[in-house]
């Protein structure tokens, strides 16, 4: 392997070890859902899933699990207001 290579090799390792370099702005994901296959995608900060829950209450499980997956990389989906505590308001 050529030392140009190696370099890189090395770089890389270290950007991945330097995790605040990284910041997702878009994200498709094919999910295995126990009854379903379903496509969640990110987009600037905002969650969609085709699957009903998500059509239905604007938040479900493969987003809040792909939450925990990118935490730290993608900015958390807002819970919607219709699941805050009363008088508790959302931003």
């Amino acid at each position: 392997m050529d030392s140009g290579m190696i370099g890189k090799i090395e770089k890389g390792k270290r950007y991945a070890r330097e995790t605040d370099r990284v910041h997702v702005s878009y994200l498709r994901v094919n999910f295995r859902g126990e009854h379903a296959d379903h496509i969640v995608a990110y987009d600037e900060g905002q969650w969609t899933c085709d699957c009903r829950s998500y059509q239905h209450r604007g938040l479900c499980s493969h987003i809040i699990a792909l939450e925990q997956i990118f935490m730290g990389y993608v900015a958390p989906a807002p819970m919607p207001s219709a699941y805050l505590p009363e008088g508790m308001m959302v931003g």
